[in-house]
């Protein structure tokens, strides 16, 4: 079975008129702001999926400012996944900061979602009022046992729309702070995995902690794969495709490259994903 971890789609009326919403979302601006930044619906991603031999996917939605925009963003999640049951795992999203984000993660997880995420701090990073913001979010998807995917990014290297100001101190505290929450750090953690190498402390704090690959053909060569797989184990990494930023057929292709073994491949791109969310 191959489970992308990491999709996006959008309601139709903000597909076709994200423009309007630009003045009072200033992180869904910088993020789609230009017309090639791509955004798609629930029938798009079953139709892809059907295309690239994908059996099931996990879609996100967006952490907007807004309360009714976050509503009915989740509503369109909801929907995709009564419409869609055997094809789509659907994740609350939410921005920690809204008031109303502990009763919309309750009121989404009690509708049928799976865990939380994207979660985003595209202008602050990760940082303490963040942390704090995210505890009882955290709370509530530790004692469901669901996961939570927060949206990292390496903290070095060329800037791009969506790079957030996190530092790898900020990463850590984040799962030291949380270690007993099931995590996937988006776009390989922004490199945290590499110190699951040092001897003291770290690698406990990881012990919960899962990687996703999306947009890794964007960020890092092949070789990333065989030398996270070394790290962590085959066991902790998560295909995720960024769809529709990527097609899955371009993480298969890169798999390849990288010399993974047919039973690194299966771990990856599907038995991972499918122990986590107890599918």
């Amino acid at each position: 079975m191959i489970i992308d971890f990491h999709t996006h789609i959008f309601p139709k009326d903000i597909r076709e008129s994200r423009e309007k919403y630009f003045p009072y979302e200033p992180a869904f601006k910088l993020l789609y702001s230009s017309p090639e930044s791509k955004l798609a619906g629930a029938k798009e991603i079953v139709d892809s999926m059907d295309i690239e031999g994908v059996d099931k996917s996990v879609v996100l939605g967006f952490p907007w400012r807004s309360s009714d925009l976050s509503k009915r963003h989740n509503d369109y999640i909801l929907e995709a996944i009564d419409r869609f049951p055997e094809r789509l795992v659907g994740f609350c999203c939410i921005d920690p900061f809204n008031e109303e984000a502990v009763h919309e993660v309750v009121r989404c997880l009690e509708g049928g979602l799976s865990g939380i995420g994207e979660i985003a701090f595209y202008q602050s990073g990760i940082d303490e009022a963040s942390q704090e913001k995210l505890k009882p979010l955290m709370e509530i998807c530790e004692d469901k046992n669901l996961p939570v995917l927060i949206h990292t990014n390496e903290p070095v290297g060329h800037f791009y729309s969506g790079k957030t100001p996190n530092t790898l101190e900020q990463i850590y505290g984040l799962v030291r702070k949380f270690s007993n929450n099931k995590i996937v750090l988006a776009h390989w953690g922004g490199g945290m995995f590499f110190f699951n190498l040092l001897k003291k402390e770290v690698r406990e704090y990881l012990k919960n902690v899962y990687f996703d690959t999306a947009a890794s053909p964007f960020l890092y060569y092949p070789q990333i794969y065989q030398i996270a797989v070394r790290i962590v184990g085959q066991n902790k990494i998560l295909f995720g495709s960024d769809f529709p930023l990527l097609k899955p057929a371009q993480y298969f292709e890169e798999f390849k490259k990288a010399g993974l073994s047919k039973d690194e491949i299966e771990s990856i791109c599907g038995n991972n994903a499918a122990r986590l969310l107890n599918l």
